[in-house]
């Protein structure tokens, strides 16, 4: 039969841990200074290193950040069971009350250590660098692919990071905060260069998904955000997506719906199927053998996972 790969859309719109950072340093700094108008310096010179240690690993360095925050206090380290002084930004090692916890030699080393945890949980890729996390050995890899599986009690295993619940969703809450956060870095040169911010409207801020300097990354963001458009500081839309189609769901009832790398008959099976199951489709196209094409969300970046539509009831 003709039309991404199996499994539902039960983690459609979840956040991958692995991938490129979408907040830059100035936006995580600014975040951090105005949540704890005290940090030291030490710390906000440190940030940057999330950044290129989770590049170094594939990891999204901005949700290692997030997750810093929300383990020391944004980094008050008040209640926190680690220190400053230990270079233990996650709370690693911390397995009980009262037990203290791992300690590294220097900021960049704890950060790295963090990375590679995360790394543990998100993938079962191989480490990059040499392995310096003391807990690596202890994780089921891959088993939290998405931050909001890094709680145990949201986990489908039960094999989270923490045991807190909604622990996932305290660290995306944070991320969206610093997402929201207009870069707050003072020597950046005046002229042209300016912030574009998505949002859905220009008076709804609370809609924000981030400011960017490049437009183009501005633009991506919309792309990826339904119903948003890039404004600039003046609160003109300067890009605005494609709002009529709304993703929707359907039910496929047949097991071997043929995935297609195009609209139509006429383009090449990928030789994947859909399984029996529940699928976003993210946009539709007229094309050969079937009377309509809907594009799969887990093929949504390609745009090379295409069903017959004939074939899927509308949910």
């Amino acid at each position: 039969m003709d039309g991404a790969s199996s499994g539902g859309s039960g983690t459609d719109g979840y956040t991958k841990i692995m991938g490129n950072a979408v907040a830059t340093a100035e936006q995580m700094k600014a975040y951090l200074k105005a949540k704890n108008p005290d940090v030291e310096q030490s710390v906000l010179d440190m940030v940057p290193l999330y950044l290129s240690e989770g590049k170094a690993e594939g990891v999204r360095g901005d949700i290692a950040f997030a997750q810093s925050c929300l383990e020391t206090g944004n980094f008050t380290f008040s209640g926190s069971a680690v220190t400053l002084s230990q270079n233990n930004f996650c709370g690693m090692g911390v397995t009980s009350n009262g037990v203290k916890g791992n300690s590294f030699d220097t900021p960049q080393l704890g950060i790295r250590a963090q990375v590679q945890h995360l790394k543990a949980y998100a993938s079962a890729d191989a480490l990059k660098n040499a392995c310096i996390d003391p807990r690596f050995k202890y994780v089921t890899r891959g088993c939290a692919e998405y931050a909001e599986w890094l709680g145990q009690k949201e986990n489908p295993d039960g094999k989270g990071w923490a045991a807190g619940a909604g622990y996932g969703e305290k660290i995306l809450a944070i991320l969206k905060g610093i997402l929201g956060t207009a870069g707050g870095d003072s020597s950046a040169p005046a002229g042209n260069e300016s912030w574009h911010h998505v949002r859905k409207t220009w008076a709804d801020a609370k809609s924000q998904k981030g400011a960017f300097k490049s437009l183009s990354n501005a633009k991506k963001c919309a792309d990826e955000n339904p119903g948003h458009s890039v404004f600039d500081e003046s609160g003109k839309a300067v890009y605005t997506t494609a709002a009529a189609f709304q993703p929707y769901l359907v039910r496929v009832s047949i097991s071997d719906l043929n995935i297609r790398k195009g609209p139509g008959t006429d383009h090449a099976k990928t030789g994947e199927y859909t399984g029996i199951g529940t699928f976003t489709i993210v946009e539709e196209a007229d094309g050969k053998g079937a009377s309509k094409w809907g594009l799969l969300k887990s093929y949504q970046e390609n745009r090379n996972g295409w069903i017959s539509l004939d074939f899927a009831e509308r949910v």
